[in-house]
């Protein structure tokens, strides 16, 4: 990777001028010019703050850290190494105190690191080879193996997954050819519809929320997301409340 043009392609994609990363930064628009056009190079303090004033993932400062040469300032570790334990306990914290309502842990590809019992009521049907630990979240909800016959406003539902997964290459262009064409019209709002879900307990109505851990400083912990199902109606709500045994009053 050429770092001259990498950082000029980050900065532009955020549709920064120069001068509003050089201010960011803390260094002058003539000094970012030369670092720009390769007549200056950079310490490594001064990739790192680029970095951070581009807001850039973590994985991606790492990747301009080793452009510019240097060695990346970030850990990449194993989810299931000593170094993450308190992650797994909180993730398994958050899972549990998520019930009765559906939710799931993914990698940056929407891989599937941890569910909940409840995701079960939404997975019930599914192709088992689409399901579980490993197997990708995106492909399930829109595979037509998957989630997707039971998806009552699959055209309408689906379009923000696809939206979302530009980045992912192959499996973009994978997820792109299960969702049919539908021409928006002059009454569209945009993606938050809710997941109207056919399902062995009745219909439900599902919003969807994502946590990620803000503060993050390992790439792999930064890169997960808790995708969590609320529901969108009292209906779903009591459907849940009594599928997970507790009754509709608390």
């Amino acid at each position: 990777m050429d770092f001259p043009r990498a950082l000029r392609g980050r900065r532009t994609d955020r549709r920064l001028s120069q001068l509003d990363l050089a201010t960011r930064a803390g260094t002058t628009q003539r000094h970012l010019s030369f670092i720009e056009s390769g007549r200056s190079t950079p310490g490594r303090g001064m990739v790192v703050r680029l970095a951070e004033s581009l807001d850039l993932p973590l994985r991606e400062r790492n990747e301009l850290l080793l452009a510019a040469g240097y060695a990346p300032a970030y850990p990449e570790s194993p989810l299931d190494g000593p170094r993450l334990a308190p992650v797994r306990a909180a993730i398994d914290h958050l899972l549990a105190g998520h019930l009765p309502y559906p939710a799931l842990v993914v990698d940056r590809r929407g891989d599937v690191v941890a569910a909940n019992e409840a995701l079960d009521v939404i997975t019930a049907g599914a192709d088992p080879s689409l399901v579980g630990p490993g197997t990708n979240a995106y492909r399930l909800a829109l595979h037509p193996d998957g989630l997707a016959p039971r998806i009552l406003n699959f055209a309408a539902w689906a379009r923000h997954i696809v939206e979302g997964t530009r980045h992912l290459g192959e499996l973009h262009e994978e997820l792109s050819a299960y969702v049919p064409e539908v021409a928006v019209g002059d009454q569209h709002l945009g993606f938050a519809v809710p997941l109207e879900l056919r399902t062995s307990l009745g219909e439900l109505h599902l919003m969807t929320t994502v946590t990620t851990f803000a503060t993050a400083v390992d790439v792999t912990l930064a890169e997960l997301k808790l995708e969590a199902f609320l529901p969108a109606d009292a209906r779903t709500a009591e459907l849940l409340l009594r599928a997970r045994g507790t009754g509709s009053r608390r």
